[in-house]
């Protein structure tokens, strides 16, 4: 009997033992399956990304010289034209009233005029290459300067936008030049069929007039046309344009007023999804000071400003591009080679300190961390952490600091 309690006695604190176990097992509180990233050093931007298009700056629109019948236009869009040899259509005048001697008058005054105006623009751009040269001496003797510590960084800088402003400047007094001698053949056309300066001189007649050759203002491509058949013209008619594409060309882009006050000019600009294979460099000029009101595919009203950017890269790559062609453009506002930043999931709030969850020894400890830059997908840790620390990517409410933690399993 006393062998049959005993064993008896044995099996209820074994039974119990077991009890206990499972219900310890079954209480003990289990790692939390959590998304882990790692601090890191890498390449950190900060863009501003909008959609852009194409556009040639200098377009010249090509005008009917005289009033008369344009003859059918064989130029196609895309042709190769060069300035003064190529021509690109033909007009025959119609048969005029009598011309007295104050039309006359007035086509010289316009020849003059026009002469002027193209006297003004090469002493503008006289004095544009004169600032060029200057700021370009500047700015190598700043780069000396430098190199010794003679001036600061921030000196040197203003030097470099400088130069960049003056050759920008250089760039338009050059193409005014090309206008103004595009203005001033518009002007001498008029004159074409008169036969001298007396009262009553007249055009001649269409049956015995030879058809004028309009020819091409500058080198480059036949854009559009305006005018493709034989049609009555009037004296300023457009027929087509014509522009550079290979050397002209630039991006236009509409940004939020929001943007725009972040951007300047000299900030770096990579072009994507134009159609190429390669990403495309480019430079922001300009950013417009008058902005407008655009609606948004959703109907919401939007402030607009208009941002101009030159292309800086090889022109190769490009070459396929045209004017109006879409484009989607990168403005860099802030970029670092090597800096130490952690993913953008990983931070949230608690009042106005940004926090993580560090997991330390399978455990999540609550951090406070100090961050700059964040593009949305990494932040700019400033302190807080070490570089190879892991955190825990897009912590819910139900962490908190000290719990166990464990990766979660695909």
């Amino acid at each position: 009997m006393t062998t049959k309690r005993g064993s008896r006695h044995w099996l209820s604190w074994a039974a119990l033992l077991v009890v206990a176990l499972l219900l310890a097992t079954a209480f003990w509180p289990q790692a939390v399956p959590v998304d882990m990233g790692k601090v890191s050093r890498e390449a950190l931007r900060i863009t501003i990304n909008e959609e852009g298009r194409t556009r040639v700056h200098d377009a010249y629109a090509v005008s009917a010289p005289v009033t008369g019948r344009l003859l059918r236009v064989e130029a196609e869009p895309g042709d190769k034209v060069e300035a003064d040899k190529t021509v690109i259509a033909h007009i025959l005048p119609l048969d005029p009233a009598l011309l007295d001697i104050r039309t006359l008058e007035q086509a010289r005054a316009a020849v003059d005029a026009a002469n002027a105006a193209l006297r003004m623009s090469k002493a503008d751009l006289n004095k544009a290459f004169a600032d060029e040269q200057l700021a370009r001496s500047e700015q190598l003797r700043l780069q000396e300067l430098l190199a010794s510590g003679g001036v600061s960084q921030s000196a040197y800088d203003v030097g470099v936008r400088q130069l960049r402003a003056a050759s920008a400047s250089l760039d338009t007094a050059k193409a005014a030049v090309s206008l103004r001698e595009a203005e001033l053949a518009n002007a001498r056309a008029r004159l074409v069929g008169f036969d001298g300066g007396q009262s009553g001189t007249s055009l001649p007649l269409a049956e015995h007039a030879s058809p004028f050759a309009i020819k091409a203002p500058i080198d480059g491509q036949v854009l559009q046309l305006l005018q493709k058949s034989e049609t009555i013209v009037s004296a300023g008619t457009p027929i087509m344009e014509i522009g550079d594409i290979g050397n002209d060309l630039e991006v236009i882009v509409e940004l939020l007023s929001t943007d725009a006050v972040k951007v300047e000019p000299g900030n770096q600009v990579i072009i994507d999804s134009w159609g190429g294979p390669q990403q495309l460099e480019g430079e922001v000029v300009r950013v417009e000071p008058w902005g407008y009101t655009k609606y948004s595919a959703l109907g919401v009203e939007e402030q607009r400003v208009l941002a101009l950017i030159r292309f800086t890269g090889p022109s190769e790559p490009r070459q396929k591009l045209g004017h109006g062609y879409r484009v989607e453009v990168k403005i860099v506002l802030w970029q670092q080679q090597d800096a130490l930043s952690l993913p953008s999931s990983a931070l949230f709030r608690q009042g106005e300190q940004w926090m993580v969850f560090k997991v330390v020894k399978d455990k999540a400890r609550l951090v406070p961390v100090t961050v700059g830059y964040n593009n949305g997908t990494r932040a700019q840790l400033i302190s807080g952490l070490n570089q190879d620390d892991v955190v825990i990517l897009y912590p819910g409410p139900e962490l908190v600091d000290g719990m166990k933690v464990q990766p979660r399993v695909n």
